[in-house]
């Protein structure tokens, strides 16, 4: 079974298809404050939870991975935790944290490699990574949004096999990409041989904005359902726009698990500082 059929297949304890590992682990990123003891704590016990299903991988920077792996050591999981290492360190690092990784098998086991693409993603920089990470591990490249070829970009991250990331907030409104933005973004995603990460600010459910600094946030179930409606020709606008999350949860609710198998295609996953509240949510609104 490939990683990315893993990663995507239904929870252990009957998790509906449309929320099957749809949480990233991402406790040691921004606006998280986790330190890694309390982060490998609350994974562990989220793993072997309830809701176990709807996790996916930790994610942890190349720059951690040493303070990670000292930490697991300590607390020696019962079985090795999946992994997504993101590449702060440079593509030239890769070797070297692939390796280290490869040495500590019993704690941790590599599902997907992330990286930010230079500004021009140029083909040889793409087959580049494919020459640093296995075939077998799933390769997430973010291109820099705006400007005339970041479509562009998203496209040729696919077509070398790479899932492209979808980044949906940050420190500064102007990092919280349109409505519009988004919605482009979705008409090619729907296209691509390969799904798509999400990553950063989708803190909530449902559309909302935060009180604290004013932005608006787009909302994961929002992105679930407009993905939805990008593959059957609706108005993706308006799911993305909505703040009801009564319609939104029934309008997912709806979904066949064909429907739903089909959307998580094309929105492989999204990142978490936060794996108890995504969980709430659902709940709340009836989805769990």
């Amino acid at each position: 079974m490939s990683s990315a059929v893993e990663l995507r297949a239904p929870g252990p304890r009957g998790i509906p298809p449309l929320f099957a590992r749809l949480v990233d682990d991402a406790a040691l990123f921004p606006p998280g404050t986790a330190s890694v003891p309390q982060a490998v704590a609350d994974h562990l016990d989220a793993r072997s939870g309830e809701y176990a299903g709807v996790l996916g991988p930790m994610l942890c920077r190349a720059s951690r991975l040493a303070e990670l792996i000292t930490e697991l050591a300590k607390v020696k999981p019962p079985e090795p935790v999946p992994l997504s290492l993101v590449c702060d360190t440079g593509l030239g690092g890769v070797p070297k944290a692939l390796s280290i990784i490869e040495g500590r098998q019993e704690l941790l086991a590599l599902r997907m490699v992330e990286m930010p693409a230079p500004s021009d993603v140029d083909d040889i920089w793409l087959e580049r990574v494919s020459e640093f990470v296995p075939e077998d591990i799933i390769r997430v490249v973010e291109p820099r949004r705006g400007g005339d070829g970041w479509l562009d970009g998203i496209r040729r991250v696919a077509e070398h096999g790479c899932w492209p990331k979808l980044r949906t907030g940050g420190q500064t409104a102007e990092s919280v990409p349109s409505i519009d933005v988004v919605t482009d973004f979705l008409a090619v995603a729907a296209t691509l041989d390969v799904p798509f990460k999400a990553t950063t600010g989708l803190h909530t459910a449902v559309r909302s904005t935060d009180p604290e600094t004013g932005f608006t946030h787009h909302g994961f179930l929002n992105l679930l359902v407009a993905t939805a409606r990008s593959l059957s020709g609706k108005d993706v606008r308006e799911a993305l726009r909505s703040t009801d999350g009564a319609a939104l949860a029934e309008e997912a609710r709806s979904l066949s698990d064909d429907a739903a198998n089909a959307v998580r295609d094309v929105f492989a996953s999204y990142g978490s500082c936060s794996l108890k509240d995504p969980i709430a949510e659902l709940e709340g609104l009836g989805l769990l």
